[in-house]
């Protein structure tokens, strides 16, 4: 087994479409990835598999595990991890961040406008029924007023690579986006089990993440509050990433709580505590919408907090992030992203959008149901990589069975070309060998709006394959941004 790189400048993916190598440049190795190729010529296979192995035991020990949706056993799977880091140059990583952050900025006025004013519908940006007919759009959200007027304090915005300086956004999360821990475990392990890479490459920490984050929900709290009490709402411990509830509120020195610790009293939150109760006023909740408050939502709901949203209501505590955010990061919302960063920043996009047909427009269905062996589809409200169809990797019974769904659903889907998601060398079975890669940075609002210098990269294992999402047998990497000028 060999761990020799792949030479080749262009990757070919399951559906024969040349894809980017991120390593090489013909048969050049690019400047970023210097160092660590030399890295990769002088240690034997054994070495790496020893590493790799290294890993699993320590996110095994930690309990870094997931639960695969769907899969009635209960069984939960470890993540698997790659040893070699996905590299980006600090210019590389400085276009890239601001593109976000000019993204997140812009879907924060659209959420704060949507729930308020109304200003993008009623100039005619957007077509009003798209957006208040949406299923997310959250009635009981109108009229919520909301700390600097942020909704999506935490944005995981996933990104993929097709070029040197192709970056296109694939969607954008602004819910509750997870896999922010496995960042920084992906780091922390390789630190503990290659440290001599470190030494050689100028590699940028992420390890203040937690720092950022306590600071961005402090920055929100209602106002007047002097030392703002924050928690972690977690739906409990079956929850498949209760992991990173549990590993974020330790990190950040705050409680990890569950619905039934907390109740509302003359609107305003309390944790109960056996010194007595302990004001709330900054709540992270990693639970949906739909089961925070079972006073105005589901009423079967045993992991919320019943009365929440009058204290929401009544200004005494922040949600982050905020109710209703699911509009603005639905697939079909997604497609008017470049519209709202022109009207309300006034700028152009720096990162591009994947081109987008909607199958609720006749014309759109016509095309994609002509040339759906040759596009990806997706359910509007898919995710997890469940519900799509990649045309050109898909069967012709495959191909046929989402015609259909299409005939009979079309508001249910969008369709998109199939990009070449760019490749990065991984360790894998055969050795080293180029696998397709993509990109979540997270963005964190409050009184200011930034990125820690890495990102989540998940890697697809199985050869040529584009489908990244760990519940579809994907991996993770540790993602570098090297600091200062490139080595040579």
């Amino acid at each position: 087994m060999s761990t020799t790189p792949s030479t080749s400048a262009t990757v070919a993916t399951a559906a024969g479409i040349a894809a980017f190598n991120e390593m090489r440049v013909g048969s050049a190795v690019r400047p970023a990835y210097g160092r660590i190729a030399e890295w990769l010529d002088s240690v034997s296979p054994q070495v790496l598999a020893r590493g790799r192995d290294e890993a699993e035991r320590i996110f095994r020990r930690r309990g870094i595990t997931f639960a695969v949706y769907g899969d009635t056993s209960g069984a939960e799977r470890l993540i698997p991890f790659d040893v070699i880091p996905r590299i980006l140059e600090a210019e590389e990583w400085a276009a890239l961040s601001k593109g976000c952050i000019q993204r997140v900025t812009a879907l924060n006025r659209f959420l704060d406008d949507i729930y308020g004013k109304q200003e993008i519908l009623r100039a005619g940006v957007i077509p009003a029924e798209e957006i208040l007919g949406n299923e997310f759009y959250l009635k009981e959200a109108v009229g919520l007023k909301v700390p600097l007027g942020i909704h999506s304090h935490i944005a995981g915005v996933d990104v993929v690579r097709t070029g040197p300086e192709g970056w296109f956004v694939l969607e954008d999360n602004l819910r509750t986006p997870s896999g922010v821990s496995y960042m920084l475990e992906d780091r922390a392990a390789m630190q503990r089990i290659f440290p001599e890479i470190f030494q050689q490459n100028r590699v940028a920490p992420v390890a203040h993440y937690p720092d950022l984050l306590i600071e961005t929900l402090r920055s929100v709290a209602p106002a007047g509050v002097g030392m703002p009490n924050a928690v972690v709402l977690t739906p409990g411990s079956l929850n498949s990433a209760f992991f990173e509830h549990a590993f974020l509120a330790a990190r950040m020195g705050v409680r990890l709580v569950e619905g039934q610790d907390l109740y509302v009293e003359r609107d305003r939150v309390f944790l109960k505590d056996t010194t007595g109760p302990i004001p709330v006023h900054t709540i992270y909740r990693r639970i949906d919408d739909d089961y925070l408050d079972p006073e105005v939502f589901r009423e079967d709901s045993v992991i919320g907090v019943k009365g929440l949203l009058r204290v929401v209501r009544a200004g005494n505590v922040t949600l982050v992030n905020a109710l209703g955010n699911g509009v603005a990061d639905d697939k079909a919302t997604y497609f008017y992203v470049p519209q709202m960063i022109r009207f309300y920043l006034g700028e152009e996009p720096i990162l591009n959008n994947v081109p987008t047909w909607r199958c609720r427009i006749a014309e759109d269905l016509a095309y994609v149901l002509e040339h759906l062996a040759e596009l990806v589809v997706k359910e509007v409200n898919g995710s997890g990589g469940y519900g799509m169809l990649v045309g050109p990797a898909a069967t012709k019974a495959q191909v046929e069975e989402f015609r259909a769904k299409l005939i009979d659903h079309p508001d249910g889907y969008i369709a998109q070309p199939t990009l070449a998601l760019s490749a990065c060398p991984t360790f894998v079975a055969s050795g080293v060998a180029p696998r397709h890669v993509d990109l979540r940075p997270y963005v964190l609002s409050g009184k200011t709006c930034e990125l820690v210098p890495g990102a989540l990269t998940r890697v697809a294992l199985k050869e040529g394959s584009l489908v990244v999402n760990s519940s579809q047998g994907g991996g993770t990497k540790d993602t570098w941004v090297l600091e200062g000028p490139t080595p040579c």
